[in-house]
């Protein structure tokens, strides 16, 4: 073989071998999107989203999210969707059994989970989810791995029953205990406030909030503690969320409302003493984030929670990657437009 000849081998070779690289980890399906990162802070990594709602738009909200990561971040994504028999993203699903028909409930199902495996970070976006014990399964193994976690607004009530999951011999709550809180109602009207979120004063220096100017989204404040009390011990605020008498941004405050924490971190040890760093918003609807603010504070957790907290810069892209117009929230899906589509339909 000439000399000539093996240098083109053996450059195909380097090139077929650096393709394989950075090829992205999850493989094409039309059950999910994938979305491989370019240029960036985030190449080389994997983070899955998963949209599981069926009230705020997590459908929408999840890809707009993901463009925003691989484009502008280098991050390859993949987006996992609760889906109905026919292969199609569903959040018309019901949450609980017709009275008298408990027999005819079907779970829930989120194709792909098993991509959890190679991910860097998930962030969850179900609500009160029925799953098969294999998809709860491969959820705990991820929670179980020491990776981070993030949880966006409906998660800390993201799903209906327990996970299999226990620590030092005590069931583990995937809002309670993993995320930092759960639903305990909501704090003002609903679908009626809407949320100013303002940075705590003594974390105004933490790498999360870097960069951050201004939160606000026509979603309310949830509460995840009793009155009289706080967040769990080894929890951090770093955003207040004060309740709006109205859903625009120039809306003054409920008066009779004080301000309760929307944003926190914390960390959470695995059943081998593993230490995963996490952060939950409870603000993070579809419209909450046409907020440049908010699609910040996640951006930034995400780098915090991969430990790479050195890569967040104040000047970073946060712009949204091609249109988006996500629909209202609620539960009136025909007046919203809300109807089952194919995963391709939001790419």
């Amino acid at each position: 073989m000439s000399a000539h000849l093996s240098r083109i081998i053996g450059s195909a070779a380097l090139l077929l071998f650096s393709s394989l690289c950075l090829a992205h980890p999850v493989p094409e399906s039309p059950q999910w999107l994938t979305y491989s990162g370019g240029e960036g802070p985030g190449k080389g990594r994997h983070i899955v989203l998963i949209a599981a709602d069926q009230e705020y738009r997590s459908e929408q909200a999840m890809p707009m999210m993901a463009k925003i990561l691989s484009v502008h971040h280098g991050f390859d994504c993949t987006v996992l969707f609760g889906m109905n028999e026919k292969g199609e993203v569903d959040p018309t699903l019901p949450v609980y059994p017709t009275k008298g028909k408990e027999s005819e409930f079907k779970t829930h199902h989120i194709p792909g989970l098993e991509h959890l495996a190679s991910a860097d970070l998930v962030i969850f976006f179900p609500r009160l989810l029925t799953l098969p014990e294999e998809q709860k399964e491969q959820i705990v193994s991820y929670l179980d791995s020491g990776k981070p976690i993030i949880g966006l607004r409906t998660a800390n009530h993201g799903f209906r029953g327990p996970l299999p999951y226990q620590v030092g011999g005590k069931n583990v709550h995937f809002g309670r205990d993993v995320l930092g809180g759960s639903f305990m109602g909501h704090h003002g009207r609903w679908h009626a406030d809407s949320t100013r979120g303002t940075i705590v004063e003594e974390r105004k220096d933490h790498p999360i909030v870097t960069g951050v100017t201004d939160i606000w989204g026509p979603s309310d404040v949830y509460r995840t503690y009793q009155e009289g009390t706080g967040l769990p011990e080894g929890c951090t605020a770093l955003v207040w969320g004060q309740p709006l008498m109205g859903r625009t941004p120039e809306d003054g405050p409920n008066p009779e409302k004080k301000p309760l924490p929307v944003a926190w971190f914390k960390n959470w040890q695995t059943t081998e003493g593993k230490t995963a760093r996490v952060f939950q918003s409870t603000m993070g609807s579809a419209r909450d984030l046409e907020s440049a603010g908010l699609r910040r504070l996640i951006i930034n957790a995400s780098y915090w929670g991969m430990g790479m907290e050195e890569r967040i810069s104040p000047d970073s892209s946060v712009e949204i990657v091609g249109d988006y117009d996500p629909l209202a929230s609620g539960f009136n899906y025909e007046k919203l437009g809300v109807v089952p589509r194919m995963p391709a339909a939001y790419r």
